[in-house]
């Protein structure tokens, strides 16, 4: 997710948001869909960058490639570097999800030594993945730093996140840079440790921050009536108290249809998650973004690299839906907020 804005840096409680994801291929063991970060991170700067002209910031060696694309005198000759208030939080796809099943981490028992190893693994996968990220969008000029929730000090009880320290996100902000998050194995003071997810990071970073609106990038064009993959499947352009598809909220999350009633989907929307995903798939994600949305910020669930989601990312969709924009937006009147 990111947050992005026109505010200065200083204002960190007036940003505006996005979300990453859809960048690696989830079936394939640690395996990154390259194309669809470049195109996503192009899209980011795109959106959220006022500037034009590209001065990279990653001078590290890459893989097959000899030189290091170290500009020093493309910073020379610039006043500034281009800062805006979004942070970017990012799933673990096709990393982290195989090292934590494997070992149950997500179950907790880190005095096992299986768990501990596995947490070892976890969070190599998870971190391995968000300095890729990172790179991706600092070679498009966007100052981003990689920040780890272990790290950061972040911890669960019971496998919930009942407070984060924000200070250090927000004092990178200020500071002009841009927060790259991610999911991560955390301890846990209830079971040793737990897996906490991007989803619920970026409720806890939107309820501190109150963005303007929050984007889901996925790998499908957003929500539907059943797995998009069954012929039946119909895509639910939008979710809130007073669209076809209503839905209630509770305080912890859970989230069921109040209209209409769905016959011929028992009142359900049917929903798979991958058996090596610990933290829930489309069924976590679609319960954090309808708690953001109570809170009075929109939500937009759309497919990454797409032309949908360069619509969301930049702003456009706040004043009107396109009719030919395909994604899901969840959104609650400000009557229901209060």
């Amino acid at each position: 997710m990111e947050f992005n804005g026109n505010q200065t840096a200083t204002d960190v409680n007036q940003t505006k948001p996005i979300r990453g994801a859809a960048i690696t291929c989830k079936n394939e063991l640690e395996n990154i869909d390259e194309e669809n970060l470049e195109i996503v991170s192009t899209q980011l700067r795109q959106a959220l960058l006022s500037s034009d002209k590209v001065v990279g910031m990653d001078w590290s060696k890459r893989p097959g490639i000899s030189d290091i694309a170290c500009n020093v005198a493309g910073f020379r000759d610039k006043l500034s570097v281009d800062s805006t208030n979004f942070i970017v939080v990012h799933g673990g796809g096709s990393f982290g999800h195989f090292q934590a099943s494997n070992s149950g981490v997500h179950k907790g028992g880190l005095q096992q030594p299986l768990v501990k190893a596995g947490f070892v693994a976890t969070r190599i996968s998870v971190t391995t993945l968000n300095l890729e990220i990172v790179r991706a969008l600092a070679r498009e000029g966007i100052p981003s730093i990689g920040m780890s929730p272990f790290s950061c000090g972040w911890s669960t009880s019971g496998g919930n996140l009942p407070v984060a320290d924000l200070s250090v996100v927000a004092k990178t902000i200020k500071s002009g840079f841009v927060p790259v998050l991610h999911g991560d194995a955390v301890l846990d003071d209830v079971q040793g440790c737990a897996i906490l997810s991007g989803d619920v990071i970026i409720r806890h970073l939107a309820a501190y921050m109150k963005p303007d609106y929050v984007v889901f990038l996925t790998d499908v064009l957003g929500v539907y009536s059943h797995p998009p993959t069954e012929p039946n499947a119909v895509l639910l352009r939008e979710i809130g108290e007073h669209s076809l598809l209503a839905i209630a909220v509770g305080e912890d999350g859970s989230w069921s249809i109040t209209k209409p009633t769905l016959q011929h989907m028992n009142n359900q929307v049917e929903i798979t998650v991958a058996a090596h995903d610990t933290t829930g798939g489309m069924v976590t994600k679609i319960s954090e973004a309808a708690m953001i949305a109570k809170l009075g910020i929109d939500v937009y669930i759309v497919k990454a690299a797409t032309s949908h989601s360069v619509k969301a990312l930049s702003g456009e969709l706040r004043a009107k839906i396109p009719d030919d924009w395909l994604g899901t937006v969840i959104r609650f009147s400000r009557e229901e907020v209060q």
